[in-house]
């Protein structure tokens, strides 16, 4: 992707967790490009594709502002790590006086979470395969179980437990996501028993059920289709079974309708 961000949405998204998007929306920023390579990317035109417009880091900046001045909960990077340098930067020349949410893959560098000590704080990572022949497979990423935990520790170090407003908006803390994949609830149940060993009541975790085939999904059998009530149930049944806390989106959400239109 070079240096100079591209991003192809900056907008108030309604489709969070509530917790994020409130009554307001969350102040996304949508970065093209990702670290990630996942086959089933609902966001494929621009993780992928490269569709966008490049920013500088002021234009950046102007951007965190003019959504704050819309009154949103806060300010929403997706997948903007590899862009790091700029967002730092952008960061110095203003800071909002919202919380910054790092929406993401899971798939970090403990060294470029660090940089971001002091910027962020909600972590939205995504934990998306409990076994790294998956990770390879549909997302060519190497070593993703033990990368993910990783990142995930290093998140919870700075921001410890989630904190929340009197309004019911979170202001600090760690959400990890996990998208059930069909055919695959074996691996969502992993990534469930990983997270309530390796960071119990540190983070909160939301279920998603909102799979589509997208991107290249109708190469890959086991993935050219949503999943099943069963799956879906599955898999909820071990989330309450570990008490783990959270939140679990219903299938219905699994609808284009709730892809964002790329409008830059």
């Amino acid at each position: 992707m070079g240096t100079i961000p591209k991003i192809a949405l900056a907008a108030p998204h309604y489709w969070e967790e509530p917790c994020i998007s409130g009554k307001n929306g969350s102040g996304t920023v949508f970065f093209s490009g990702c670290t990630m390579k996942c086959v089933f990317c609902q966001n494929y035109e621009i993780s992928s594709m490269g569709q966008g417009k490049y920013v500088t880091a002021y234009e950046l900046s102007e951007i965190y502002r003019s959504l704050e001045d819309k009154g949103v909960h806060n300010i929403n990077l997706v997948t903007a790590t590899h862009f790091i340098d700029e967002i730092i930067k952008s960061f110095e020349i203003y800071m909002p006086k919202i919380p910054i949410v790092y929406n993401c893959g899971g798939y970090e560098k403990v060294e470029t979470l660090k940089r971001l000590e002091g910027i962020v704080s909600v972590y939205l990572p995504d934990f998306k395969y409990g076994f790294n022949e998956l990770g390879e497979k549909y997302s060519k990423a190497v070593n993703y179980v033990e990368t993910a935990e990783n990142a995930i520790g290093e998140m919870v170090r700075q921001r410890g437990k989630v904190q929340f407003d009197e309004n019911g908006m979170i202001t600090s803390g760690v959400i990890v996501r996990h998208l059930i994949l069909p055919n695959h609830t074996k691996s969502s149940i992993k990534v469930l028993e990983i997270i309530k060993e390796k960071f119990g009541d540190n983070v909160l975790v939301s279920l998603m059920g909102q799979y589509i085939p997208m991107g290249k999904a109708e190469d890959f059998e086991k993935l050219n289709r949503k999943i099943t009530p069963r799956e879906y149930n599955k898999v909820l049944d071990v989330l309450y079974d570990l008490e783990i806390d959270g939140f679990a989106q219903e299938l219905k959400s699994a609808d284009k309708k709730f892809v964002p239109k790329w409008d830059i």
